[in-house]
Formats: structure tokens, sequence, C-alpha cells
């Protein structure tokens, strides 16, 4: 039987034996003969082989096996610990080779090598090949939940850290840089490797217990004296630029502090950072909603109004201002061209932000959490050696998300932390869980990481023992002060009349069916009718056919368009949305009718 053979799902030739064709082609490849990234492989559904050389596939290296021996050897292993040999030879003398998906659907793959057979072609170079480069730096992850594993890759990336060392000179947006990053006492093989950019956390002293209620729901319980030290502290930037524009007809914007003559003038409080040049001054502290830049703009004929072209055309104030709720040093101010040749003003703030009631908080676990209390020193538990801890993490969180590498990071952050020393917490290859425990039972503690607390409250000693040990901590980007929002009054949408949405937009806060029933089970009913009139407003509905009634002010009447009515009319208050709900219908040729009842 001939086999048809595809280069890139291209016809180019027939095979009369498709294996026989296939071992030679690899032979070939491992020799060098053949690109090493070019994959082939047989399709059993189409009885085809397909060759693929196409850009954007995904290779991984696998250990070749023969004749149910791996090509790679020990002696192999110890060339490459003394540098005799490089990984890129192993890939030349075909002891290694890079395949494809699609390849990988015809071998036979073993995780160890104790586990080949006789059909076995290739072997996994290592199981932690299965980790990407976050999922590796969490020590005993094999001991967690795979979904929260997944889960706990992000808080790394969120965590506050030096993200660069010339931080200084950068215009980033939304940064937050940690005072005092450490690096984490329990770490895995990873961590040589990434360890320059993994200092995003601090070691801290966790135990694991309830506090009067108040780290239930994954929040945490924070020690104000170790805040006070310098726990989590971090710097907050925040960037801003402005552009003087060139228009039409020679016309640019002016940098400098408005005149309160021109339109739309904020007010001598909103400019009084600002120096002769329009430009606020260095190291000065600018509170929300005030000016970092001062701009006016020229007149333009687009968007004229009766009232503009009655008091004359004016300058108006195109300032640059901070936003609501955004405030802090000025850090930085550079002056500069942009791409189309005009001045350019770049502004940066900084702001020191010390954990707060509300501050996002995270282990490399997944289990991350915000911060419910801030105590003092008096008021935590300690224990009988006076040590008090810098974090209080509820128990209830444990056993659903079945994070037992969390447990175990404790105790070697115990342990490591008492023998001044790190722990290998690599999964599968790392410390083990009874190593851990006979070292710490030898320093004088007892083996299960608990110990004896007392009540801070009453002075008693806890009738049960408390797991407390050292883990890495993260803080991560989302901070109260940054999400905190309210309003009264404010803008609303031109077609709805409702708030906008968003903090940008001075929005308001959105009131959905979960918030709907939680002041009806109260039975809060005026708080409730107040909570959805944003957009009331009031239609005229003729009681005689129910259609919506016209409102003609020309000749101060209303009446139905359908039946005539004039007396007959009442006034309803609904949403505006609802009013606009049933013209909408009507523009489709659908005439709805309202049936109306006194609410009396």
């Amino acid at each position: 039987m001939a086999y048809e053979v595809y280069i890139d799902n291209i016809f180019v030739g027939y095979v009369d034996d498709a294996n026989k064709f296939i071992e030679e082609f690899k032979e070939k490849r491992r020799k060098g003969i053949i690109p090493y990234f070019v994959n082939i492989y047989f399709d059993e559904t189409r009885n085809v082989v397909e060759i693929l050389t196409r850009k954007g596939r995904i290779l991984r290296p696998l250990i070749v096996v023969k004749d149910g021996k791996p090509l790679l050897t020990k002696e192999h292993i110890e060339k490459l610990k003394r540098g005799e040999i490089k990984w890129s030879d192993l890939e030349k003398e075909g002891i290694i080779e890079w395949v494809d998906p699609a390849e990988e659907e015809n071998l036979n793959v073993a995780l160890y090598p104790e586990d080949i057979k006789e059909d076995t072609t290739h072997l996994e170079l290592s199981s932690l090949v299965i980790f990407s480069i976050a999922t590796s730096l969490v020590p005993f992850s094999n001991r967690n939940q795979s979904a929260r594993l997944n889960r706990g890759v992000r808080p790394q990336r969120q965590a506050h850290a030096i993200y660069s060392l010339n931080f200084h000179n950068r215009f980033d947006t939304d940064i937050s840089i940690l005072y005092y990053p450490q690096y984490p006492i329990t770490r895995t093989f990873s961590f040589n490797i990434f360890k320059d950019d993994y200092a995003i956390g601090q070691n801290v002293i966790v135990a694991v217990m309830t506090q009067e209620g108040y780290n239930i729901e994954d929040a945490i319980i924070m020690n104000k004296g170790s805040i006070d030290r310098g726990l989590f502290r971090s710097v907050y930037f925040r960037s801003y630029e402005i552009e003087r524009l060139r228009y039409s007809g020679g016309l640019q914007d002016e940098i400098t502090i408005p005149d309160p003559s021109v339109e739309l003038y904020r007010g001598k409080d909103k400019y009084k950072n600002l120096e002769e040049d329009g430009i606020v001054a260095v190291e000065s502290f600018v509170n929300p909603e005030e000016v970092l830049v001062g701009r006016i703009s020229p007149p333009r004929f687009i968007g004229l109004t009766s009232e503009s072209i009655a008091t004359g055309l004016r300058k108006k104030d195109s300032s640059l201002t901070t936003g609501s709720g955004e405030e802090g040093w000025v850090d930085r101010v550079v002056i500069t061209e942009s791409n189309d040749g005009n001045l350019l003003v770049r502004i940066k703030l900084r702001d020191l932000r010390i954990p707060e009631l509300g501050d996002k908080f995270s282990v490399r676990h997944g289990q991350k959490g915000v911060l419910g209390m801030i105590v003092d020193p008096s008021d935590m538990p300690w224990s009988s050696s006076g040590l008090v801890p810098d974090i209080i993490f509820s128990p209830a969180g444990i056993p659903s998300r079945e994070t037992v590498g969390l447990l175990l990071e404790l105790l070697a952050g115990k342990v490591g932390s008492l023998n001044g020393r790190y722990v290998d917490g690599t999964p599968w290859y790392g410390e083990s869980e009874e190593e851990l425990r006979k070292e710490l039972l030898s320093l004088g503690f007892r083996e299960d990481g608990t110990e004896t607390l007392y009540n801070p409250l009453t002075g008693d000693e806890f009738k049960v023992k408390i797991f407390i040990g050292s883990i890495y901590y993260l803080r991560l980007k989302h901070m109260a002060k940054n999400k905190l929002q309210a309003r009264a009054t404010g803008p609303v949408t031109l077609l709805t009349r409702q708030p906008t949405e968003g903090k940008s937009k001075k929005g308001g806060l959105k009131f959905s069916e979960m918030e709907h029933e939680v002041l009806a089970a109260h039975g809060a009913s005026i708080l409730l009718r107040e909570m959805y009139s944003s957009d009331d407003t009031t239609i005229y509905v003729c009681e005689k056919c129910g259609s919506l009634a016209v409102e003609d002010n020309i000749r101060n009447r209303v009446y139905c368009p359908i039946c005539g009515e004039t007396e007959k009319i009442s006034k309803v208050k609904v949403s505006y949305a609802f009013n606009l709900l049933l013209n909408e219908l009507i523009s489709l040729g659908i005439w709805p009718k309202l049936k109306l009842d006194y609410k009396f």
C-alpha cells in the first residue's frame, strides 16, 4: 500500500512503507542531515505522512530511547557537570531531540527510567518540565491542587517588587516598588536561575488561627508593630504627560499659568504648585484634581455655541491635572519632544504606601486575601519564647483549597529560620516532610510545627496548640487607596441619563441584583427605591387606551396621539431607561400600551 506524503499540507509524493520512511527520516535528523526543527508524524485517521516545517510550532526536548535504554547515560551527565560537553553536543549526537505536539502523537514517552518498556521511544528529561517558569518557583507545588497552583501564578506577577534597577529614570504607569524585598527561605531549583528577578516579597511569621473573626473569608490580621518596622512598605509611582499641540492657521497651545479670564478656569488654589513656567515644582505635594502643568488652548471655530459667539472667542484652560483620589510628591519632571516635534512634559508622582485595611496579600500557593484588621502588638498572641506573629491566617482556607504545600512551606520556613539556612522545596526532589520534622524536633520544637500560644485578651494559654511558622508573603498591586470610589451627584450618560461607569469618569457604583436582594432582605424599601432613582423621569400616559401621551409645550396641552384624549391623562414617574425602551419599540412599529393602576 502506498502512503501519501505531505510537507506543510502540500502533496509531494508516495512511500510504500510509512514506518520505515519515518524511522530513516528521524535517523537523518539525529545525524544533523535534516534540521532538528523539522518534525514528522503518521496521521492514522487519514493514513498519510505529514512533515512539518512551519514557524510557530511548540517544540520540547526528549531523551531518545533505543532497545529499552535511554541514550543519555550517567557519563554524559558527569561530563555536563564538569563542563566537558554542552547541551548542543547532546543534540548533535542524537541523544536529545525536539518534538512538536503532532509528532508526539506517535511516540511512547516514559516519565521515569524505571517506566521504560519495550515499545518506549522517548524519556522525559524531568518531571519538572510540566511547570512553567512561575509555577516552578512555588515550593512543594506537587502537594497542591493543580487549579490552585495555576491560580497562584498570577500573584507572583502582581507582587510589589523592584522590577528594574533604573526605575527612577523610567516613566512607567501604575508601578509599586517594595522598600525591603527579601529572597524566600524556602526555594526551588529554578530560584538560582531567576533569583535576580525574584525579590518579590518578605518572609513573615504566620500563625494559623482565628482572632475575633477579623480573618474570616480569606482576610488576614496583621501586627501593627511589624508594619511600623517597615513590613510590606512600598512606594507607588504614577506618570502623567501633556503635549503642546499645534493647530492649523499657526495656532498652538501655551504652557503657562492660566489667567482667570480664560474659559474653564479652575480657581487659584488649583494652580498653587506651579512655577513661573507653568510646570509643577519637583518635590511639591499635589492633592487630587490639582494642576500639574498649566496649558491654555487657543480659540477654535469647532463647536461654537450661541453663548461663545455672544461673549466672544476666549482661550480655554486645558491643563493637566491629577485624577480623583490621586495624590503624592512630584518625583521627577522631564521636558522633551514628542515624535511630532511638539514640546512634551512628563511628570512622575511618588506616593508612600503603608499597608492599610483592604490591601491585598497572597502567598505563592494561590491563597490570597485582603487585610481585615491591623492589631496592636499588645493584642496579638505570643509564644512561650515571646515570639509575636506578623500575620494571623485563617485555618478555614486550608481544607477546601487543599494547599498542603502552604503548610509544608510554613514548616520548612521555620526550620530554615531556626537553623539559618535555605530549604530546598523543589517538587518531588526537595527535602521531604519527614526530614523537616526530624530537624525541627532536634531543635527543641514539636515536630508538627505547633506551639503553645497565649491569649492576648486574658493572658491564659490557648487550650490547643497553634501551628506557627515562616512563609514567603507577597503584597499585591491591588490597593484600597487606588480602588476607593464614592460619589453623590456627577456626570451622566447622554443616552440613558444614568450615572457614568468607572472611577476615572467619576461614575456611580453599580447596584445589581445581589445588592438589591440585600436591601430587600433588610426591609429597606425607601433606600431601595432611592438606589433606582438616578434616572427618574415623568411620562404622560393615556388612561383610556394606555398609549404614551404627547406634551405640546407650544400650545400648552397634553393629548393622546391615538385616541385624541385630553382629559384622562396621568403623569407617571418611571426610569428614563424604561422610557427609552418604549420609544425604541415605537420606532420599530410596535406600539406599547400601559395599564395603569392607582398606587393608594
